[in-house]
């Protein structure tokens, strides 16, 4: 079992939230939450493999065996890598679907989302329905109201305003809210996120960003 992996990020695919991250010459391809990979430095690799330069990042892993494939899962806190190890033990809830709903929030705001009963903010997830995200609720509202003891229900949500016509006109702005729609964001809540975008930034780096905004 793999619990921990340290070393420098090879490469990033933020539309699929996978890092391989190479550790000791050995490259480790990593599914990640949204969370986690907008903390991560960006890759420092060239296409090559050469200019092995950055910094050194510590995932939290889990890892995934079954008959068909091995998969890595990584997490930049402990906290999120035990949430991901809780939503697992509900009914119906694999690997990916966990990782789809902590891609959508942090291990706290679930928690609060789940004390809240709020199984509809829980099926925005892709891959994750009504049934189950009833289910999350059933199964983990006890365990989490002793973990988290604070929560009692989710933040308003303020009034999210419209994008300017000049980002809408930007092909790399469109790719990014592209690649936010896949996880599962809504196009207001992708608008909010990339309202003072540095559209000078690569399409890595304004995913990025835009997913820290939206997993505060």
């Amino acid at each position: 079992m793999i619990a921990t992996l340290y070393g420098t990020i090879f490469s990033m695919d933020p539309v699929n939230c996978i890092v391989i991250l190479e550790c000791c010459g050995v490259g480790y391809r990593v599914q990640v939450s949204a969370g986690t990979l907008s903390r991560l430095p960006s890759p420092a690799y060239q296409p090559d493999g050469s200019e092995a330069r950055g910094e050194s990042v510590r995932l939290y892993t889990y890892m995934a065996v079954r008959e068909d494939s091995v998969d890595l899962f990584g997490f930049y806190t402990a906290e999120e890598q035990d949430m991901f190890k809780l939503l697992l033990t509900v009914s119906g809830v694999g690997p990916k679907a966990a990782m789809s709903i902590l891609s959508l929030m942090t291990p706290r705001t679930l928690a609060m989302t789940i004390a809240a009963e709020d199984t509809k903010s829980i099926s925005k997830a892709p891959g994750v329905g009504a049934k189950t995200a009833a289910r999350v609720v059933l199964e983990l509202k006890d365990k989490l109201s002793k973990l988290y003891p604070e929560t009692g229900g989710i933040p308003e949500i303020a009034d999210i305003p419209t994008a300017g016509k000049s980002a809408a006109k930007s092909s790399k702005l469109s790719d990014a809210r592209d690649a936010l729609l896949v996880l599962g964001y809504s196009r207001s809540e992708i608008t909010a996120a990339m309202k003072d975008i540095n559209m000078e930034d690569s399409l890595e780096e304004i995913i990025k960003k835009a997913l820290a905004k939206l997993m505060v």
